[in-house]
């Protein structure tokens, strides 16, 4: 079990065999080519189109530069309505773009931005909607697309959880206006890091692809002041090298995923987030809420797992709107989000990745009953 030499992580990075990877970076030396669009660079857009199943991605070096290109490119002004339950990179791409973040409330269901919420948000400043598909559950897209729709603003989705899910039988990823990924290496697909962004149409893709190439049209044209965010050909070659691996990873997790649901149903004070209304569910999280019927507080138990080996996150916290440069905001007021506020003092992530065995599970549960027996 856990020493403090080998700690249970949240998450460990899946990586194909290394024998699996040594063709690609052999054919990176023979051909020279390091970046700049290279034929990995196109072969894993192609790829991961046809594994998606959406039409259009663009490939970055993140997914924060991602999202701050997609505010670019979609010319978004003024305010945006988000969400504060999110890594703080969500909001950070506003503050780059100049753009004033609105904190809307959560959903205590799925922790996702509150469709009820949002309208009472709107001002005429307002031009965009930014939620994010917490731990991989899908917004209420429909509902969402509906306000913008009336409200003409258009909707960015951080969908750096959402990698592979399904809604309404097809990609979430198709839905809004433009949807950001994130391939860092805690992700279920990683890239060592990297992003993308998925757009609906070949016109947007093309501004996408130039605004993150300094906005370079060709040779001696610059359109736009756009910004180095292109993935190198060593992140795109591990990401095909990931992508033959990527439906087994997924399985290992949805079984880890059960096992926690099964071992953890009947412990009185620690909620489960159901998956019941998830299509294609990619099992990249599993956060527990500990709530007040639990024998001592999510803090407690955060500091006894950690004491124990066990490296869980108590993602997401603190809320974005408590930091420094936004507790000043108007939106972000515990009074203005009480469902975040709860859930940013009550989740805990708990370890899983692929590697991840049952009898560590069994492990981490254990530290859990523990304290419920007392």
């Amino acid at each position: 079990m856990p020493s403090p030499d080998d700690p249970l992580y949240v998450t460990r990075p899946a990586l194909p065999p290394l024998d699996e990877f040594i063709p690609y970076l052999r054919q990176i030396w023979d051909n020279k080519i390091l970046t700049n669009g290279g034929p990995f660079h196109q072969q894993l857009e192609e790829a991961l189109c046809d594994h998606l199943g959406v039409k259009h991605i663009s490939l970055f070096t993140n997914a924060t530069i991602a999202l701050v290109t997609s505010l670019q490119a979609l010319r978004i002004t003024g305010e945006v309505i988000t969400t504060p339950y999110s890594f703080v990179a969500t909001a950070h791409s506003l503050l780059w773009n100049g753009i004033k973040p609105v904190f809307v409330d959560v959903n205590p269901e799925t922790l996702n931005l509150d469709p009820e919420k949002i309208e009472s948000a709107i001002t005429p400043y307002t031009t965009a909607i930014m939620p994010v598909h917490c731990y991989g559950r899908p917004c209420d897209v429909d509902k969402i697309q509906e306000i913008a729709d009336r409200h003409r603003l258009k909707v960015i989705y951080d969908a750096a959880h959402a990698f592979g899910v399904r809604h309404g039988g097809s990609s979430v990823l198709s839905r809004g206006d433009l949807s950001v990924l994130s391939f860092h290496a805690t992700k279920v697909f990683n890239t060592f890091e990297g992003g993308a962004v998925v757009s609906p149409d070949e016109a947007t893709k093309l501004r996408i692809d130039q605004l993150k190439n300094f906005g370079f049209v060709d040779e001696v044209t610059v359109v736009a002041p756009g910004i180095n965010g292109k993935m190198s050909e060593f992140n795109a070659a591990l990401g095909l090298a990931q992508l033959k691996g990527i439906a087994g990873a997924i399985e290992k997790r949805r079984a880890i995923d059960a096992y926690y649901r099964d071992r953890l149903a009947s412990v009185t004070g620690i909620g489960i987030l159901p998956l019941a209304d998830i299509q294609s569910a990619n099992y990249g999280y599993f956060p527990i809420m500990v709530k007040p019927t639990y024998p001592v507080d999510r803090d407690t138990l955060f500091r006894k797992l950690r004491a124990s080996g066990v490296i869980a996150r108590r993602y997401f916290y603190p809320l974005i709107s408590d930091f420094p440069m936004y507790c000043g905001l108007s939106s972000a007021t515990p009074e203005n989000l009480p469902c975040a506020t709860t859930a940013a003092a009550q989740v805990i992530c708990l370890p899983i990745y692929p590697d991840l065995s049952l009898d560590q599970v069994d492990f981490v549960v254990a530290q859990i009953t523990e304290v419920q027996r007392g």
